[in-house]
């Protein structure tokens, strides 16, 4: 019999129950249907009712089912690491999901594709954001009081974090985020001119004026280092 393939419209709970079963030898549908009622995984659901399990579903209950059996957490925390994963958090042996400190920071002139993708889908509390960044709460008090550090809505993305750990190296050489606001002014005025530009034409092209801006900025600052 061929296996099931999740990635063509999604399978069905009996399908799903196979695929696991090869790992998870004591799961059964009713298990599936409570972890969905228990809101650990919401399926599609097809116009007569029947459920429709995509990859990512699947991969969540695998997650669940190997939490409960290798690290027996009752599903309450499991949720909580489910939503945490959701906003980009990474996995944790042992503990719970972490922001990702490593991030790697954008290339030094990046083109519209990095500059359009980078960090925008972490969702992080306050307080991820100062562990993955590595600052104490002064220096993130700091940086927020001048704008250079903003949440979008109720959380930070990757690029507050880029923000911070770079806030934080400039402090090693006496640069406190005070100094930083001229940084804060000339990226606000670049938005106004891109925002300016793009109200007269039909076609999206922010991320790649963004690209433009990032690229001249670094060119110009290295000319007059250099002179």
């Amino acid at each position: 019999m061929a296996k099931p393939d999740p990635s063509a419209g999604g399978s069905s709970i009996g399908e799903v129950l196979q695929i696991l079963q090869a790992e998870f030898a004591d799961v059964t549908i009713s298990k599936l249907r409570f972890l969905e009622a228990e809101g650990l995984v919401t399926p599609a659901r097809t116009a007569s009712g029947y459920r429709k399990f995509s990859a990512a579903d699947i991969e969540r209950l695998r997650y669940v089912l190997t939490a409960q059996r290798d690290q027996y957490l009752p599903l309450r925390v499991i949720k909580e690491h489910l939503e945490a994963m959701d906003r980009g958090l990474r996995p944790s042996p042992g503990g719970p999901p972490v922001a990702p400190s490593d991030l790697p920071g954008p290339p030094e002139l990046p083109g519209a594709e990095e500059f359009g993708t980078y960090g925008t889908e972490l969702k992080l509390t306050r307080e991820e954001l100062r562990v993955a960044a590595g600052i104490s709460v002064e220096l993130l008090d700091e940086l927020e009081s001048h704008n250079l550090v903003v949440a979008r809505g109720n959380h930070y993305d990757g690029d507050a974090i880029l923000v911070a750990k770079t806030a934080a190296e400039f402090a090693q050489y006496g640069i406190e985020p005070r100094h930083l606001r001229p940084f804060r002014t000339a990226a606000d005025r670049e938005v106004g001119l891109i925002e300016q530009v793009m109200s007269h034409r039909r076609d999206d092209k922010t991320q790649e004026l963004a690209a433009l801006a990032v690229r001249l900025h670094a060119a110009l600052v290295r000319s007059r280092l250099t002179r």
